[in-house]
């Protein structure tokens, strides 16, 4: 049976997940059309700071979000002017943290399904006199869909899967940071084996579910 600090430590994993999902929606999503229809030279650079997490130490990235967010740091100022307090240890800290450690996993997805789309369906809405914004909700966003599942998904499992970036922003305060990764170090460090096979084996089973939901998605996109 898992024990009540396991549960407690899951569902933080879980709201986690789903604020920083939602987050990566919003603010993803127009990343991600710009990378695919610009020609900016800055297309290459912004396209490679989206993609850092995905080939930087999470520790590296930890260390540098803790020094943001820190007392003396461009975030850590900010916060305090806006009388929010500092964001290390809580968390929200573990929320900003997440967005940045995932962003790849939204972005990268996102931006494929709308170079993939082409355009052909743009022009033809164009001829219909659809406004821009018109031509983006009702033809790129629906065709868009199966990237856009693929990346919602990714984007919950990855960072339910967080330990560096989330060990180093947050400690490990039950009930406030303690998420599902740092409470099996936690019963491994303990020794509790048992414990952490009974957790470390519903992370696995997720993980495998999430994994086979992105597979099974794949082959019925390409049909439709």
């Amino acid at each position: 049976m898992l024990t009540d600090s396991d549960l407690q430590a899951i569902w933080l994993t879980v709201k986690l997940a789903s604020i920083v999902t939602a987050i990566l929606l919003l603010v993803g999503t127009p990343i991600a059309w710009w990378l695919a229809r610009t020609r900016s030279p800055w297309k290459g650079p912004i396209g490679a700071v989206v993609a850092l997490p995905l080939v930087l130490p999470p520790s590296v990235l930890g260390f540098y979000l803790l020094l943001a967010m820190g007392p003396d740091g461009p975030l850590g100022h900010l916060t305090r002017a806006l009388g929010v307090g500092p964001l290390p240890f809580t968390f929200w800290g573990l929320v900003l943290a997440s967005v940045c450690y995932s962003m790849p996993f939204m972005v990268q997805p996102v931006q494929n399904a709308f170079e993939a789309m082409g355009e052909r369906p743009l022009e033809v809405a164009a001829t219909l006199r659809a406004s821009p914004l018109d031509a983006f909700f009702s033809v790129a966003l629906p065709l868009a869909l199966p990237g856009f599942l693929t990346a919602g998904i990714l984007t919950f499992a990855h960072t339910v899967g967080e330990f560096g970036v989330v060990l180093m922003i947050g400690g490990n305060l039950p009930g406030i940071t303690r998420v599902a990764s740092v409470q099996i170090y936690d019963h491994v460090e303990a020794l509790e084996y048992a414990q952490a096979h009974r957790l470390a084996a519903v992370m696995l089973a997720f993980s495998f579910f999430v994994l086979l939901a992105v597979y099974a998605w794949r082959p019925n996109a390409k049909r439709s």
